[in-house]
């Protein structure tokens, strides 16, 4: 366990924080099972944004394989996070993408979105970001 973690850990106790292994954080596997539950219908399975819901939307859903190839190469933990949550958007933003935060409530683990800092954390959420890290492609 880093050391930064296992510090966040006994601070976060307090705020309901779950002290958790390293072993125990959410991975791509499951955020593979949450990416097709909530997300495949619109991006599709391979994130590819051609799902079978895709074609009575509106607006085509983002191919999210090039999140990073559309940000300089670098995936922009915290702006994804908010995307998938709804925290920090509004309807103007992305036309039809649903706030999934209510529906991926779960325990809390720590969350570093880029800037360093450990961020308590639904780990349904994390899980989801992480996968869709590892289905990055170069265009």
């Amino acid at each position: 366990m880093g050391m930064k973690f296992a510090a966040f850990a006994a601070l976060g106790l307090g705020l309901g924080l779950v002290a958790c292994t390293e072993a125990e954080m959410p991975g791509p596997s499951d955020g593979q099972a949450l990416f097709m539950n909530y997300c495949a219908a619109c991006h599709g399975p391979t994130g590819n944004g051609k799902g079978p819901m895709a074609e009575g939307l509106n607006q085509a859903p983002k191919d999210l394989t090039l999140i990073a190839a559309r940000h300089g190469g670098t995936f922009p933990r915290a702006k994804i996070m908010s995307i998938i949550d709804g925290y920090a958007r509004s309807d103007q933003s992305l036309p039809g993408m649903p706030e999934f935060g209510a529906l991926l409530e779960s325990d809390l683990v720590p969350f570093d979105s880029g800037d360093g800092k450990l961020t308590p954390t639904p780990r349904n959420l994390v899980a989801i970001l992480e996968y869709l890290e590892t289905i990055q492609v170069s265009r």
